[in-house]
């Protein structure tokens, strides 16, 4: 690898990061003018032609706050943790499957469920350090639920990885040019929406700031810089969630706007959901993912396993 690839590579990964940064940012946009219009408002329509710059404008603003630190929070850990958050949420868009300039990664569904585990610790210790009885309540909450439905997410991923024999996503494109596998395993793909959801904190899934007692969750003493972080790795790992669900079930990736119209599609889902659905109780979230979801994955997966012995 000479030193122009270095460069070039280097250069390609930082246009990819400033590209998802400005989706992220019309992603919040698209998500309150999509509510405003549910809840018969307009929605943000004054900054810039019709609000076109208020997510510019909303970053601003919190960044230039003044950052709060509570006296009696772990200062070090209270104050990186969204930092990390938001590199983790960056790292895992490096699996982008471009043809050029950039890594292609033979397991790049390890590294993306590495990524996702480790996105975990940033919400406990994120939680842990305010020092706050009601941010560990929300960050424990947000805990128990990503691991549980981590392991969900894994098992209908691996029905979909059997079907391919490989843990690179450039291989789903392949598989996918007659049928998508979204026709194959529908079910299956519901199930990985749903639990995408969940993984993330998304309504109707999202208790860790739902409850009364808990005001805002993990989040709860973050301001400013801190908050648009952790708000930042939040609305990127839903882009990443609705990319990825594209390159597994509906075709792969595609250097056409045909997959960039679907990423739009599916992150519009996103925000539906949030304005349609009311909030699930928290038990009924356990049990959708212990004895629903991991059911219908282990059975798909062990039918997958023999489909694919039977046909070779």
């Amino acid at each position: 690898m000479t030193k122009n690839d270095i460069m070039l590579f280097g250069l390609s990964m930082l246009i990819m990061i400033l590209g998802v940064l400005v989706s992220v940012a019309f992603l919040t946009l698209l998500e309150r003018k999509v509510l405003g219009y549910i809840q018969i408002r307009k929605g943000p329509n004054k900054v810039g032609m019709v609000g076109i710059l208020q997510p510019f404008a909303d970053g601003v603003k919190l960044f230039t706050k003044e950052q709060i630190f509570p006296n009696y929070s772990n200062y070090m850990s209270y104050y990186f943790s969204p930092v990390v958050s938001f590199i983790i949420s960056l790292m895992v868009w490096m699996l982008m499957p471009y043809y050029f300039n950039m890594i292609s990664f033979n397991l790049g569904l390890l590294f993306f469920l590495c990524c996702i585990s480790l996105g975990v610790y940033t919400v406990m210790i994120a939680g842990w350090s305010s020092n706050s009885n009601y941010t560990l309540l929300g960050g424990l909450r947000a805990v128990a639920q990503t691991i549980s439905y981590e392991v969900s997410l894994t098992l209908i991923m691996m029905s979909s990885v059997i079907l391919i024999m490989d843990f690179n996503f450039l291989k789903f494109f392949y598989f996918q040019e007659i049928v998508w596998f979204i026709f194959m395993m529908m079910p299956l793909g519901l199930c990985w929406l749903s639990s995408s959801l969940a993984e993330m904190n998304r309504t109707p899934f999202d208790f860790a700031e739902g409850e009364s007692e808990l005001v805002s969750g993990f989040n709860l003493e973050y301001s400013s810089g801190g908050f648009a972080l952790i708000f930042l790795a939040e609305y990127s790992s839903i882009l990443f969630m609705s990319m990825l669900f594209i390159l597994i079930y509906m075709g792969g990736y595609s250097l056409s706007l045909m997959f960039y119209f679907k990423m739009v599609i599916i992150s519009f889902i996103f925000i539906w959901i949030r304005g349609t659905l009311p909030r699930y109780r928290y038990d009924k979230l356990m049990y959708l993912s212990w004895k629903s979801y991991l059911p219908v994955s282990l059975n798909f997966l062990l039918f997958f396993i023999s489909l694919k012995i039977f046909l070779t």
